[in-house]
């Protein structure tokens, strides 16, 4: 357990100090956070054609609503708490390197998710939406990363009892 907590918080940390840095942000996190944005504009836009993107913004040209995808809202930071304890668990490190793959691809479906709801919340009640956006959704895209941990202990454990009855 020492093992775990010391690899789990040296990667959330260093991942955190790494995410933070001018270059990273630039270069990583803001393209990525407004090709989030981009994916909204395309899910919503073949039921409502007056959204746009424009950087991380998504717009109601309609009632000139917008969300901006910011720092904290675009599952990066989940997926980082996600890495940190799939990194310290032992397994192999193409197990690791899957169950990272997949469970940032399970972190930012939720995330989309949570970022088309804000941006019909916010249109339909503004205090509704606060409350979604401060304490529901962050619970919930925790929860999500808790979820795809367990699944990846679950799917290890299937896998290492299925090497050990493999016949040889």
């Amino acid at each position: 357990m020492t093992r775990f907590l010391f690899i789990f918080w040296t990667v959330l940390f260093g991942l955190f100090a790494v995410e933070m840095l001018k270059p990273v942000q630039e270069l990583l996190i803001q393209p990525f956070t407004g090709f989030l944005a981009t994916i909204s504009k395309g899910i919503i836009l073949p039921f409502d054609d007056s959204v746009i993107s424009q950087g991380r913004v998504l717009r109601d040209t309609g009632s000139g609503f917008a969300v901006s995808i910011e720092a904290g809202c675009n599952g990066i930071e989940a997926a980082i708490v996600l890495i940190a304890g799939v990194t310290a668990f032992p397994a192999s490190w193409n197990q690791k390197l899957l169950a990272i793959l997949a469970g940032f691809l399970f972190i930012q479906i939720l995330n989309i998710v949570r970022i088309i709801s804000l941006f019909y919340l916010g249109q339909w009640n503004y205090v509704v939406f606060e409350w979604f956006h401060l304490y529901l959704w962050p619970v919930f895209i925790m929860l999500d990363v808790l979820v795809a941990f367990a699944i990846y202990l679950q799917w290890l454990r299937r896998h290492h009892s299925d090497v050990e009855s493999a016949p040889c």
